[in-house]
């Protein structure tokens, strides 16, 4: 992790930039992958499952079954806990439409309708990602959509499914998903297949070429979350941190992924070491140690004037996680402009926001923290507006729609008010 102190504004954009790959080369493999899915539908998926994952399937569905003792009580009830929580957060996003007299007569309101079908990408690969699964499930129960189309590539052995992502579905009262991972399965939720339903919207984290793949369906008419990328963190500190713990928390996002990116904001050039000496120690034990290393290779520490220009330097970044790991964090809180999920105080590890707090960890990144939120409840449902105009309220409202329409040269927009007043003459 390279350190940059009291860096000159003029460079804060070249020194903030993400791992960069080359899209077009990837983009063009995505591109092959989607007309093969749309084309050929399962048979598709099958072989593109062969060359790449290097798994024969005969079926793309996989039925649950019991996966309860497939799973120790103690990760059971850590489970359990973080699905009662995230189920309670989501919950009380709910909202109770709302009518509203905007002048006699005239009535309008909003209701949330949730979205018929959806696709739940969950990734599989190196870490297959179970928490996900109960992050994007639980708020499309609650926001009562109607089908959820659950992707995640198969295993190379044993069980197809992942024994702990059969239990989660299990709990859920889920009761299939299909084996399909990568761009094949954006592709097969964005056209549909034999086997494989098409749907409204898609959902989920991935690599390079889920996020395109995403990208990609877009412009075939198929909503997506967010564009997302490799997962990335930075951390505010001073002088009151826990070196250890700061330390740890860069390192919980450089395990991720090669291409995750971490980065230390400090008003303390000591603190700042104390992080340095702390990663070299914790890295040592990791199991994704060389996964973590390449992160760090691509990862930065900023010593700062003060507070103020950390804020400033976080906002331009615009993470995907903020941590503010410094004593009286909560002082600071209207400075954040920019980021996904925040949290607040030395004790306050993103891993919580990961796994069990109850706020959703599908976040955007790449900097789309400047204009995108993370999942919510909201995220399932569209907003559809209602209005009722008695014969008061079109004489009230009509003269104002008549000169607006006129003005507009739209005289059928005018015609459609002057013919309801001439009635009620």
């Amino acid at each position: 992790m390279k350190v940059y102190k009291n860096p000159v504004r003029a460079e804060w954009s070249a020194l903030l930039s993400r791992p960069t790959e080359n899209f077009d080369r990837i983009e063009a493999r995505v591109s092959a992958i989607m007309a093969q899915v749309k084309v050929n539908g399962d048979a598709a998926i099958k072989e593109l499952t062969r060359t790449i994952d290097g798994v024969d399937l005969e079926q793309l569905v996989f039925a649950i079954g019991d996966y309860s003792n497939q799973v120790s009580d103690e990760l059971k009830v850590a489970i359990q806990t973080a699905r009662q929580n995230i189920d309670t957060f989501h919950r009380a996003q709910k909202e109770e439409p709302k009518k509203i007299e905007t002048m006699p007569g005239v009535t309008c309101w909003r209701k949330s309708v949730a979205i018929e079908r959806v696709g739940l990408y969950i990734p599989g690969g190196s870490a297959p990602l179970f928490s996900t699964l109960l992050m994007l499930a639980i708020p499309a129960q609650v926001a009562g959509c109607k089908e959820l189309i659950i992707c995640t590539p198969p295993q190379k052995s044993g069980d197809r499914l992942n024994p702990v992502i059969g239990y989660v579905c299990q709990l859920l009262g889920i009761e299939k998903v299909y084996l399909v991972g990568g761009a094949q399965a954006v592709a097969a939720m964005t056209y549909g297949t034999a086997s494989i339903p098409k749907v409204d919207k898609i959902f989920g984290p991935g690599n390079s070429y889920v996020t395109i793949a995403k990208q990609l369906a877009q412009k075939e008419g198929v909503a997506i979350d967010m564009p997302a990328g490799p997962s990335e963190v930075l951390v505010i500190a001073d002088d009151t941190s826990n070196a250890e713990f700061v330390a740890a928390d860069l390192l919980s996002q450089a395990e991720h992924g090669p291409d995750s990116q971490v980065i230390l904001v400090s008003t303390s050039a000591e603190l700042v070491k104390n992080v340095e000496t702390e990663i070299e120690a914790q890295v040592r034990q990791l199991p994704r140690e060389e996964i973590a290393r390449k992160a760090l290779a691509n990862s930065r520490a900023f010593v700062v004037a003060d507070m103020e220009t950390a804020f400033e330097l976080s906002n331009a970044y615009a993470p995907e996680h903020l941590i503010l790991a410094f004593d009286e964090a909560e002082k600071w809180l209207e400075k954040i402009v920019n980021a996904g999920s925040v949290f607040v105080g030395k004790y306050t590890c993103e891993s919580a926001g990961d796994y069990a707090s109850g706020t959703n960890h599908t976040l955007p990144t790449n900097g789309f923290a400047r204009a995108y939120s993370g999942v919510s409840l909201d995220s399932f449902v569209k907003k559809i507006t209602f209005q009722t105009i008695s014969a008061q309220g079109i004489q009230n409202i009509g003269p104002a729609i008549e000169e607006m329409a006129e003005a507009e040269m739209l005289r059928a927009h005018r015609n459609a008010v002057t013919v309801r007043l001439n009635e009620l003459k």
